[in-house]
């Protein structure tokens, strides 16, 4: 620090981070984190209730989205804590239909992947054109959660048809 020059106050962290409505875009990045967490939780569920002659590679990539989910909530945190935020400690949405039919647990996943696809679009709408790191994020996501809709619209579809099954969007 020069000679002369006082301490200047730290940067407030909308400042920090492009002008980004910064409690917002931290609240939004909990709520990624918390149903990231609850699909870690629903695809273990999940790997565990398959039953029948395609149990063994259903259940690997049950699990495959598990992990994966893990990772996405572990990089919701880490954002958290670069911006100077704590994680939220909470799970998202837990449902239990109760329906264990491949077909069933499949609909519940692509419900699931709907949530988690809007709040990373909402993400995208706080941030873009105002921070690159939060934006990549945002992008990224919305790319996987996308590609994850259509694997399991490819899996509820029965072979020869070609319409998406995800009604609206």
């Amino acid at each position: 620090m020069a000679k002369g020059k006082k301490k200047s106050k730290s940067e407030s962290p909308s400042k920090r981070f492009g002008g980004i409505p910064y409690a917002k875009v931290c609240d939004t990045l909990n709520e990624i984190l918390k149903e990231e967490l609850a699909g870690v939780v629903r695809y273990t569920h999940y790997s565990m209730m398959v039953y029948g002659y395609s149990r063994i590679p259903i259940v690997s990539w049950f699990r495959e989205q598990a992990n994966e989910a893990l990772t996405h909530a572990q990089e919701a945190g880490e954002l958290l804590t670069t911006m100077g935020e704590h994680p939220s400690l909470e799970i998202g949405h837990l449902l239990e239909s109760h329906n264990h039919d491949i077909g069933d647990i499949l609909r519940e996943s692509l419900e699931m992947e709907g949530i988690a696809l809007a709040l990373y679009e909402k993400l995208m709408k706080l941030v873009e054109g105002k921070n690159v790191m939060l934006e990549e994020y945002a992008r990224k996501m919305i790319f996987a959660e996308e590609m994850h809709r259509g694997e399991v619209d490819k899996m509820l579809r029965r072979p020869g048809d070609f319409a998406s099954v995800i009604k609206g969007k």
